[in-house]
C-alpha cells in the first residue's frame, strides 16, 4: 500500500523546517496544506519556504492562484489528491505539510464537501460589510447554529464563516452535519510537533517582528500597487488585515504588530481544536524534548513495517 506521511500542529512550530529535513533524507515532496501559501506575490506574511527552499526540494499547491482569484476546500482537494498520486507514480514519498486543519483533515478522512454551490449575493452581503462588530456577530450566529463548526473556525476567518452560514442557509442543515467520507485507499502516518502554549506564543511573537523587518509593510503595498483590493478574502487573513489597517492609518504600527501576535495566539487555539493531543492518531514530539533523529526514526519505523 503507497504511504502518505503527515506533519501537524500550530502556526510557527517548525512544520517546514522538519518537512524540508525529512524529505531530503526519505526522497519526498512537499505538499502545503495551507490556505493562505496557495496565493502568489503573498510570501512574507503566509510564512512561505524561502526561494532556495522551493527549490531544494519539489513543492505542490504553492503559489498557485492570485490574490483575486477563488480559491476552496474542492480545488484544494483536487489538486492535493492529484499531487499525492503523481508522487506515488514517480516513486518518492509525498509530505503533506501544513495547519490549516480542514484541508489536511479532508484528505487524511476523505471529506467530501457538501453539495451547495456558491451563493455570490450572500458572500457579497457578508462580505463587504465585515468589519470587527460584525464578525462578532457572524460568529455568534454560526455558533447558534452550528456550534461543532464555530469550535473549528478561527472566529476571524470571514470567508470560512460565511461558508458555513451559507451552506446552512441553503441546506437547511449544519454545516459540520453535512457531507460524506471515502477513506483513502494509501497508509497514513501523523507526525505532530507541539510545545508549551506560552513558549510557542513566544515562538510567534518573535516571528512577527521579524516579517515586518523583512518588509512586510512593504509586500502588502505591492500588493496594492498590483491593484488588490484590502477587502479580498485572501487578504484578510491574520497579519494582512492589520497591516492593511496600518496603511488605512487606523491604527500605528505599535498596535497593528501587537494585534497580529494576538490574534495570532487566538488562531494557535483553534489549530489545536483540529489537532488534539488526545488525537490517538497523532503522533506527537514537543520540539523542547525530542530532536530531529528521533522523529526520524519514528518515521523509518512506519516506512518499514509491513
Amino acid at each position: 500500500m503507497e504511504r502518505l506521511f503527515v506533519i501537524v500542529g500550530p502556526t510557527g512550530i517548525g512544520k517546514t523546517r522538519l518537512a524540508l529535513k525529512l524529505a531530503r533524507v526519505f526522497n519526498g515532496e512537499i505538499i502545503s496544506a495551507d490556505s493562505r501559501q496557495v496565493y502568489r506575490y503573498m510570501d512574507i506574511g503566509t510564512a512561505k519556504p524561502t526561494p532556495e527552499e522551493l527549490a531544494g526540494i519539489p513543492h505542490h499547491l504553492i503559489d498557485i492562484v492570485d490574490p483575486d482569484e477563488e480559491f476552496n476546500l474542492a480545488f484544494f482537494q483536487e489538486r492535493a489528491r492529484r499531487a499525492i498520486d503523481d508522487i506515488h507514480r514517480r516513486g518518492k514519498l509525498p509530505f503533506l505539510v501544513g495547519g490549516t486543519g480542514l484541508y489536511i483533515k479532508a484528505i487524511i478522512e476523505g471529506f467530501k464537501p457538501p453539495g451547495v454551490s456558491p451563493d455570490q449575493d450572500f458572500r457579497y452581503n457578508i462580505e463587504n460589510n465585515a468589519d470587527d462588530k460584525t464578525i462578532d456577530d457572524l460568529y455568534a450566529n454560526l455558533a447558534a447554529k452550528d456550534p461543532d463548526a464555530a469550535n473549528k473556525i478561527d472566529r476571524r476567518n470571514v470567508r470560512r464563516l460565511t461558508r458555513a452560514l451559507e451552506v446552512h442557509a441553503k441546506a437547511g442543515k449544519a454545516f459540520s452535519q453535512l457531507g460524506t467520507k471515502e477513506p483513502p485507499v494509501f497508509e497514513i502516518f501523523i507526525i505532530g510537533l507541539t510545545t508549551d502554549r506560552t513558549e510557542l506564543y513566544r515562538i510567534v511573537d518573535r516571528r512577527v517582528d521579524k516579517m515586518i523587518e523583512m518588509g512586510f509593510i512593504q509586500e502588502v503595498e505591492g500588493l496594492l500597487k498590483r491593484g488588490y483590493s484590502l477587502d479580498l478574502p485572501s487578504l484578510s487573513g491574520i497579519g494582512y488585515r492589520q497591516i492593511g489597517q496600518l496603511l488605512r492609518g487606523e491604527m500605528t504600527l505599535e498596535t497593528a504588530t501587537q494585534k497580529i501576535k494576538t490574534e495570532t495566539h487566538r488562531f494557535i487555539r483553534h489549530q489545536y481544536a483540529w489537532f488534539r493531543l488526545t488525537d490517538p492518531r497523532i503522533h506527537w514530539f514537543d520540539i523542547r524534548r525530542v530532536e530531529d533523529p528521533e522523529i526520524q526514526k519514528t518515521l523509518s519505523g512506519f516506512l518499514n513495517s509491513e
